[in-house]
């Protein structure tokens, strides 16, 4: 006989918890609009005291040195990157999007710690636009239930 068990993290919080929220600098115009959405996100979603912390970085290239430093404190039960890497004419974007990209996924497996990819990247600044609130929703809310879903997943499993 086959016994599941069915584990969802669920968006609402009902036990307190401390979540780190990193932003770029970079793209400041893109970022202010996602980590307003992401801390009106996690008002919402919680019925209990959510303590954040923001922190600023230079940029997208920055963020996984910053979540590790964070983890390694273990102060934190999810950590939210939030960053906007906008593709140019150079192979820059590949460059700093990929790093970013490995470079939080690795904090997060190394870790056990949901560290939560809110970076846009990017082909167009009206892409850009459309995911920090506009046609495409609030990536920056989407990053913080995400954090809230994985926080109750991990204390359940």
């Amino acid at each position: 006989m086959l016994k599941t068990n069915n584990i969802s993290g669920g968006l609402l919080l009902d036990c307190s918890a401390k979540i780190g929220v990193i932003c770029t600098r970079f793209n400041s115009f893109i970022v202010d609009h996602l980590e307003t959405g992401c801390i009106d996100m996690l008002q919402r979603s919680s019925s209990a005291e959510i303590d954040v912390d923001i922190l600023k970085v230079p940029g997208a290239y920055e963020l996984p040195v910053v979540a590790k430093k964070m983890v390694v404190s273990n102060s934190y039960d999810a950590i939210i990157a939030l960053g906007a890497v906008i593709r140019g004419a150079t192979p820059h974007f590949e460059q700093v999007a990929g790093a970013c990209s490995n470079g939080l996924s690795r904090v997060a497996t190394d870790s056990g710690v949901p560290v939560i990819f809110g970076v846009l990247t990017v082909d167009t600044i009206e892409q850009a636009i459309e995911r920090a609130g506009t046609k495409a929703g609030n990536k920056g809310a989407e990053a913080a239930a995400t954090a809230i879903e994985m926080i109750n997943l991990m204390r359940q499993v």
